[in-house]
C-alpha cells in the first residue's frame, strides 16, 4: 500500500460520511450501509500499520469528519426546532462514534490477534446499546433503523430486533474492507475472493429468508376498528396559542367524519390537550368533560388522546428527580407529556412518556446540570425536564382485555422500549406524535420509517397519528396503509388485526445487545491488560 496524505485520509473519511448519508432513510439506498464503514475501517488500518507516524488519537480525528458528515446530511433537521440543540447533538454523537473508532484502535493494536478485527463489531452494538440508554440518548442513527423503507429486507427483526440489523451490517462491512486490503497487499486471489464471497452470502441468505417470512406470515384474524385523525395545527403559531377547547374540538370534529357505532377506537396525536391538567383534579379540566359528553354520545369506541399534565405532591410525598417549586410557594409538582385513555366505563387512564426528547423534554445529568434545567426548549407546552413513569402503561378495554400500547413521540424510535409493552400483553401499538416541529424535512418522515420497524419486531399493527404528516395504518409486516400527506387535515379509518403471540425479540430483549456489551468489556480488559504486561516487560 502507497503511502497516503492526510488529507487524502480526511477524503476517505468524506467519502464513508456520504456513503452512509446515500443510504439513509427515508429516500435512501440502503444497500449502501454495506459498504459505508469500508473507508472507516481503511483508515484504522492505515493507522494501525504507520502508527510511527500518527499521534494516538488519530484515528478518533480522521474518522470524526466523515461521521460528522453522516449525522449532519441525515438529521439536519434538528436545526428547524432548536439550533443549539442540533449542534449539540452533531457534535457529540459524532464524538461518541469516532470513539469508538478509537477504542477498536486501540484493541487492535494491543491484542496480538486476527479475530481482533472482529472486535469493532461487539463495540460498536455496545455504543449503540449505551446511547439507547443513558440521558444523552440518541438512537436515531443506530445501524439497524437504516432498513425502515426496506422492510421485506428483514422480517426477521422479529428474531433479533434492530440490534441484528446493526450486526448483519457491520459483518458485511468488515468482510468487504478484508477483501480490499487483501488486494492492495497483493495477496493471493483466493485471500481476495473469498471475503467478498462469504459477504455476498452473508446478505443473500437473510434476503432469502426475509423475503419467505413476509410471504408466509398469516396475520391472525382479530378485527380492530381504528380511526385515526391528523388535526395538522402549526406547533410554533397555532397549535399552543388557540385555546385548548377549540383545538380538542377540531380534533372531535374530524373523528365525526368516520365515526359509526361499528368503530373501536379513535386515536388523536400527541399535544392535542394542552389545557394542562392537574390529574388530581381531572374531572374540573374543560377538555376532560368535553371528552366525557362524547364518549357519552359514542359509548362503542374508545378514545386515546395526547395531553399535558400534572401532578402535585402532597405534604410528606416523596419528590421525584424532576419536581418542580411552585413559584408562589412552597409546594412541589410534576408535569408530564401524556396519553389519555376514556372509555365507556367513565375511567380514564394515563400514561406518561417515559423516554424523553433530551434537551427538550429533560436536561441530561439533571444532577449536575439542574441549574440549567430553565434553559430546555419549549416543544409542547412544558419547558424543563419533565416526570416520566417507572413502568410501561397498557390500556385495556373494558368489555374484553384488548390491551393497547401508548407510544408517545420520541419512544416509538426505541425498539426495546416497546417490547416492554407487549410483555405486558399490548395487542395493539397506537403511535400519537407531534412532528410538525420539523417542518417539511425529512425528520418526520424518517421518525415514520421506524414504525415499520417496530410491527416487524413485535408483529403488532400500528394505528399513527400524527398532529401532521405522516399518520397511517401499518400491518404486521410493515406494510404501510393510508398514509396522510404533510399539511393536510385527515381522519383515516381502517380495521386492523390485533396479535397476542409474542415473538423471540419480544421474549428475549435486546439479546445481541447485552451479549455484545458482556464481550465488548471483556476485550477491552483483555487489551488493557496485554498492554499493561508490554509495558511492564520494557
Amino acid at each position: 500500500m502507497s503511502n497516503l496524505k492526510k488529507y487524502q485520509l480526511i477524503l476517505i473519511s468524506i467519502l464513508g460520511g456520504l456513503i452512509l448519508s446515500l443510504a439513509w432513510p427515508e429516500r435512501g439506498f440502503a444497500p449502501l450501509l454495506f459498504l459505508g464503514f469500508v473507508p472507516f475501517f481503511f483508515i484504522e488500518d492505515y493507522i494501525s500499520k504507520h502508527c510511527e507516524n500518527f499521534r494516538k488519537m488519530s484515528v478518533f480525528w480522521y474518522v470524526y469528519p466523515g461521521i460528522l458528515l453522516w449525522n449532519v446530511l441525515t438529521t439536519w433537521w434538528v436545526w428547524n426546532s432548536t439550533a443549539i440543540g442540533s449542534i449539540a447533538a452533531f457534535l457529540l454523537n459524532a464524538l461518541l462514534m469516532g470513539a469508538t473508532f478509537q477504542v477498536y484502535h486501540f484493541v487492535r493494536r494491543w491484542v496480538p490477534s486476527k479475530p481482533a478485527y472482529l472486535s469493532f463489531i461487539f463495540l460498536w452494538i455496545s455504543f449503540e446499546y449505551f446511547h439507547h440508554n443513558w440521558d444523552g440518548t440518541w438512537p436515531w442513527l443506530s445501524l439497524g433503523n437504516g432498513f425502515a423503507n426496506w422492510t421485506k429486507w428483514v422480517q426477521w427483526y422479529e428474531y433479533t430486533g434492530m440490534f441484528g440489523g446493526t450486526l448483519w451490517i457491520l459483518l458485511v462491512n468488515l468482510l468487504f474492507f478484508k477483501s480490499i486490503i487483501n488486494y492492495l497487499d497483493k495477496k493471493p486471489l483466493p485471500r481476495i475472493l473469498l471475503p467478498s464471497g462469504i459477504a455476498a452470502l452473508c446478505i443473500l441468505l437473510p434476503v432469502m429468508l426475509s423475503y419467505s417470512l413476509y410471504r408466509n406470515y398469516k396475520e391472525k384474524f382479530w378485527p380492530v376498528d381504528v380511526i385515526v385523525v391528523q388535526p395538522n395545527m402549526d406547533p410554533y403559531n397555532e397549535q399552543f396559542d388557540t385555546p385548548s377547547a377549540e383545538v380538542l374540538q377540531v380534533n372531535l370534529d374530524l373523528a365525526m367524519q368516520k365515526l359509526d357505532t361499528n368503530v373501536d377506537f379513535i386515536v388523536s396525536p400527541e399535544s392535542a390537550i394542552q389545557e394542562g391538567i392537574w390529574e388530581e383534579r381531572i374531572n374540573e379540566s374543560i377538555c376532560v368533560n368535553m371528552m366525557k359528553k362524547f364518549m357519552e354520545a359514542h359509548p362503542h369506541t374508545g378514545y386515546v388522546i395526547g395531553a399535558s399534565t400534572y401532578h402535585k405532591f402532597q405534604p410528606g410525598e416523596p419528590l421525584s428527580a424532576t419536581a418542580r417549586k411552585f413559584r408562589s410557594s412552597d409546594g412541589y409538582y410534576d408535569a408530564f407529556n401524556t396519553a389519555m385513555y376514556f372509555n365507556n366505563t367513565g375511567e380514564i387512564k394515563l400514561h406518561h412518556k417515559s423516554k424523553l426528547t433530551p434537551g427538550v423534554e429533560k436536561m441530561p445529568f439533571s444532577r449536575f446540570l439542574k441549574p440549567l434545567e430553565g434553559m430546555a426548549i419549549n416543544m409542547g407546552g412544558t419547558v424543563g425536564s419533565l416526570g416520566t413513569d417507572k413502568d410501561r402503561v397498557v390500556f385495556s378495554r373494558p368489555q374484553d382485555g384488548l390491551k393497547i400500547a401508548p407510544v408517545i413521540c420520541y419512544e416509538s424510535v426505541f425498539s426495546g422500549y416497546l417490547t416492554q409493552y407487549i410483555r405486558k400483553g399490548a395487542n395493539l401499538i397506537f403511535v400519537i406524535t407531534n412532528d410538525g416541529w420539523w417542518g417539511n424535512t425529512p425528520g418526520h418522515r424518517q421518525h415514520f420509517t421506524f414504525s415499520k420497524l417496530r410491527a416487524i419486531e413485535t408483529r403488532r399493527s400500528v394505528a399513527r397519528s400524527a398532529n401532521t404528516g405522516t399518520s397511517a395504518f401499518i400491518d404486521q409486516r410493515g406494510d404501510v396503509f393510508q398514509a396522510t400527506d404533510y399539511w393536510v387535515p385527515a381522519a383515516i379509518r381502517q380495521t386492523i388485526n390485533a396479535n397476542d403471540r409474542i415473538t423471540v425479540y419480544v421474549k428475549y430483549g435486546d439479546y445481541i445487545a447485552r451479549i455484545s456489551a458482556f464481550v465488548a468489556v471483556f476485550l477491552i480488559l483483555i487489551a488493557v491488560s496485554y498492554r499493561l504486561r508490554r509495558k511492564a516487560l520494557h
